[in-house]
This record gives structure tokens, sequence and C-alpha cells, in this order.
């Protein structure tokens, strides 16, 4: 199994960037495709982005279509999730999971990370 934990978070103000990283050990990371999901206060946990074992598939939400970029790098087995021109609806715990495949779907994924706050103020 995979254990993942994620890194980045923190009080920003909107309109800023903000890296997240998602470092995984104790599994073959080239094995996994990777998944970022967040969930917001009283909400229920959504999909971000996704991306596939070889890193050249990429699935995005389409509401961070064009903010948000999902990368990997197989030697630091990290999945980094660059999220610019941040806005106040981003604040959320950011998870990062992984699976066989780049889903979308939170149930599809068995190994999550423990999250990483991002709060976006206006």
């Amino acid at each position: 199994q995979v254990q993942l934990v994620e890194s980045g978070g923190g009080v920003v103000q909107a309109g800023v960037s903000l890296r997240l990283s998602c470092a995984a050990s104790g599994g073959a990371f080239r094995s996994y495709s990777v998944g970022w999901f967040r969930q917001a206060p009283g909400k229920e946990r959504e999909f971000v982005a996704a991306i596939g074992r070889s890193g050249t598939e990429t699935v995005y939400a389409e509401s961070e279509k064009g903010r948000f970029t999902i990368s990997r790098d197989h030697a630091k087995k990290t999945v980094y999730l660059q999220m610019n021109n941040l806005k106040p609806e981003d604040t959320a715990i950011y998870y990062c999971a992984a699976h066989r495949d780049p889903s979308t779907a939170v149930g599809e994924y068995k190994y999550w990370g423990q999250g990483t706050q991002v709060t976006v103020s206006s």
C-alpha cells in the first residue's frame, strides 16, 4: 500500500497562487494514479483534479480548468497541484488520494492523505 502526505497549504489573499504537494511512500508510486479533492466546511468532498500513472493523462473539474494544474515527479514520488488566481470559494481542506485509474469519484480511491488546509481571504 501507499502512504500519502500533503503539504503546501496556508492562509493567502485572493488572487495569489499556491502549490500543494502530495508525497508518496511505502508503495510503487508509478502504479498509482493520484487525485486531488477538497472539502469545505459543511460540504461534501469534491473532485478537483487527477493525473494518470504515466503523468500524460490529466482530468480536471470543469470549474478549475485553466486555474489549476496537476503534475507529478516520479523521481521525487510527488504529485503537485498548482493553484493560480485563488478565490475565497477555494477555501477547503485539500486531500490527495491514490487509485489505479485517474477517477473523478471519491469512492474509487482507497488511499488518502490527512489533508492540508487552504484558506483564501478576500
